[in-house]
């Protein structure tokens, strides 16, 4: 004979219902403007995809044309350069500003943590506007302090030299970045067992023995997410280019995200961009896989 209540699943019936009404207005956002454009993204890069005309099938031409772009594989070369310096240096800044930070306690902490933190709720395009005026090749405060203090022998187009360039769009993108890692960095250290770092210190450990054999594991799961969260956001930067270089000069400064723009929305290309799009998911994804990875086996 069955033991079970009737009434217990009519209210586990009803709790389902309601469970997935509350989840409906999400689910519907999630699947009409995330899952729909990303099928959508896959299938148009078959086509040979532009304004006021059908689209015309081609198969993988988008993506043969793309390997013998010299424009796309020098955004893809741009693209990685930023990742390769940002991603570490971003992590390895955060995690010693955040120790330190860590260390003052109190109100002087909380300041700190704001201090970094506001670049980051602080509206890319204002922040870009300052740093424009700041590499400003005439009247910039870098050429200012160069050149009145000897450094420099006469003002540089920092925005405008290839060699420069590239170099200022990476350092306003750690400017920008460190803000997040450094306050889940701080929150992940204050979560470290302090009976074991105390312990150890009673024992001899040094204060480095102490990090790296006690807090550095504990923190590992936020090392993880600050890592993968860095890679994708470096992977997509975009607003940087958009607001400062266009690209430019003699396209030193394209990365794959602007490339998108420029080829969908300023040359009509749809079908070319979302290939494009399809190979940076792909890159994207598999670099995240390789990190999880990583991380598992430490």
């Amino acid at each position: 004979m069955s033991t079970k209540n009737p009434m217990s699943k009519a209210l586990i019936r009803r709790e389902t219902i309601a469970g997935y009404a509350f989840m409906a207005p999400s689910l519907i956002f999630f699947l009409g403007f995330v899952i729909y454009p990303m099928v959508q993204c896959v299938i148009t890069s078959f086509f040979d995809s532009t304004m006021n005309r059908e689209d015309i099938f081609i198969g993988f031409a988008n993506y043969s044309e793309l390997f013998q772009d010299s424009v796309f594989t020098g955004a893809l070369w741009n693209t990685v350069i930023i990742v390769i310096v940002s991603v570490p240096v971003t992590c390895i800044f955060s995690l010693w500003v955040s120790s330190v930070i860590y260390d003052l306690k109190g109100p002087l902490c909380s300041a700190f943590r704001c201090i970094f933190y506001l670049p980051v709720v602080t509206g890319s395009v204002a922040v870009t506007v300052v740093w424009k005026w700041m590499f400003n090749n005439y009247y910039g405060i870098f050429n200012y302090i160069g050149t009145n203090t000897g450094l420099l022998e006469k003002n540089i187009n920092w925005l405008g030299d290839e060699r420069y360039a590239l170099g200022c769009i990476i350092l306003i993108l750690l400017t920008t970045s460190v803000g997040q890692p450094i306050v889940l960095y701080v929150s992940a250290l204050n979560n470290v067992d302090q009976s074991l770092v105390e312990a150890a210190e009673v024992d001899g450990a040094t204060r480095f023995q102490c990090f790296w054999k006690i807090k550095w594991p504990q923190i590992m799961p936020t090392t993880l997410y600050i890592l993968v969260i860095t890679t994708i956001n470096s992977f997509q930067c975009f607003a940087l280019i958009q607001l400062l270089t266009s690209g430019g000069p003699n396209h030193s400064t394209d990365t794959i995200m602007y490339y998108i723009y420029y080829n969908a929305f300023k040359l009509y290309r749809y079908g070319y961009g979302n290939a494009m799009g399809v190979i940076l998911a792909i890159i994207i994804a598999v670099l995240s896989a390789v990190q999880f990875k990583m991380a598992k086996t430490e």
